[in-house]
């Protein structure tokens, strides 16, 4: 026991005295400026603002096909990227928008179609995923889908009479 004593001992005290360096002396001030430049630089991102961020096509047929356009600028310190624009369904399409980086200031749109399906009240999302902060922004369309006026109604059960 005793010689685990000294051992571990003795190995601290070799520990403790090979250590003389000053570690803040080996700090480059070079370095330290830069690597704050770098962060700065970092934390500025784009910010995607649109026109809007919500349509409503208001009362619609049912199976009709509708668009809408969303107008958006980066009002951001850095470039925009838009890398995807998906929808909450496959009724509701995004299209046409730029995958070319977008600088600060600069507007851009992209197209949303609708294809009329669902019944009543609808709503879809739409989801940009962007090099933004949050990484996903979205917008919205709403509609009041009638019923087709064509469509076949299905034959009602004869209830019979009672006499």
């Amino acid at each position: 026991m005793k010689k685990v004593i000294l051992g571990l001992s003795a190995m601290c005290l070799i520990a403790f005295t090979s250590c003389k360096e000053d570690a803040t002396k080996k700090i480059d001030d070079n370095n330290v400026a830069e690597a704050a430049e770098r962060d700065a630089a970092a934390s500025n991102f784009p910010v995607i603002s649109f026109d809007k961020t919500e349509h409503d096509f208001g009362e619609i047929e049912a199976k009709t096909n509708v668009e809408t356009v969303f107008n958006y600028t980066n009002t951001g310190d850095a470039p925009l990227v838009i890398t995807d624009i998906k929808s909450s369904c496959g009724c509701t399409v995004p299209e046409d928008w730029s995958k070319e980086p977008l600088a600060p200031g600069e507007s851009d749109k992209f197209t949303v179609k609708f294809n009329g399906s669902g019944k009543n009240k609808v709503s879809k999302t739409v989801t940009i995923t962007a090099n933004t902060e949050t990484g996903k922004e979205t917008v919205k369309i709403t509609a009041f889908v009638k019923p087709d006026p064509n469509a076949v109604q299905p034959a009602k059960p004869a209830v019979p009479q009672v006499k």
